[in-house]
């Protein structure tokens, strides 16, 4: 019977990765396909390449780019700035939601003020922080704080208050504290809602580093998109715009590794 089992699961794992290859397939060509149509329309004149570019100039900009030294220096400029609010978004945001959670009363009055902030546009605070901070990297990792916390706190704060209440009243019953109710049931409990989280602030972060680059930085993916615009270079707006894809692809990716091995620790099958 084990080796009958054994043999199923075998057969079971090995039909799960043909159809992972097969769907890595069909997203590759589908790409390629994307970019052959792309770049035969521009040169049939289909399409304006002034207008829409092409691959081929793109890829020009991009060895250009990386000639004269301002692709990594934009790409570091914008992804240190998303790293930075990303973070800050994600510990301010459990944080302030777990004092929430500990503290209901207090819950209860901001929770109104919770909703408003968060159905209010981001983007209408990007002058406030400029005054207050200078045109530099600090007002636009305050915009992207801005995005990404409220959600965060929303999130996780929704996530505390999804745990199985009977559990909760039976650890009070055993006479566990509130802290161990947090640390060894709430928290464990959330696993899934915090790497949510996570996903969720990463295209917050990169929204918020985008829009505060487009109001005042000197250096970033934002910056080239905007002057690219400005001087009509949409070759340099559409390598830019891809270059932002590649990044915030790349940092999804970095969450979907710590998703998996958040699993394999907690024994989850991924």
């Amino acid at each position: 019977m084990p080796d009958m089992l054994s043999e199923e699961r075998a057969r079971y794992l090995r039909k799960r990765a043909r159809s992972k290859r097969a769907v890595l397939a069909a997203q590759a060509v589908l790409l390629i396909l994307i970019f052959v149509l792309w770049e035969a329309a521009a040169r049939r004149r289909w399409i304006d390449p002034f207008i829409t570019s092409s691959p081929s100039r793109i890829w020009k900009t991009f060895r250009n780019l990386y000639a004269s030294g301002d692709l990594f220096r934009h790409l570091g400029v914008s992804c240190l700035e998303t790293v930075a609010g990303f973070s800050l978004g994600t510990l301010i945001g459990t944080a302030i939601a777990v004092l929430l959670w500990w503290f209901p009363a207090l819950r209860r009055v901001l929770d109104p003020y919770l909703v408003v902030l968060n159905s209010l546009p981001k983007t209408a605070l990007g002058p406030i922080f400029i005054v207050w901070m200078g045109a530099g990297p600090g007002a636009i990792i305050a915009m992207t704080l801005a995005i990404s916390l409220i959600v965060t706190i929303l999130e996780v704060l929704n996530g505390f208050g999804s745990v199985d209440t009977g559990k909760i009243s039976l650890m009070k019953t055993l006479g566990a504290s509130r802290a161990q109710i947090l640390t060894k049931l709430v928290i464990p409990a959330n696993a899934a809602t915090f790497v949510n989280a996570l996903k969720v602030n990463v295209g917050l972060s990169w929204v918020g580093v985008i829009m505060g680059e487009f109001l005042v930085s000197r250096a970033g993916l934002g910056y080239l998109i905007v002057y690219g615009s400005q001087v009509f270079k949409m070759d340099l707006v559409m390598a830019t715009v891809i270059l932002l894809l590649i990044a915030a692809a790349g940092m999804y990716q970095g969450v979907l590794l710590l998703e998996k091995a958040m699993k394999k620790h907690l024994g989850v099958s991924a």
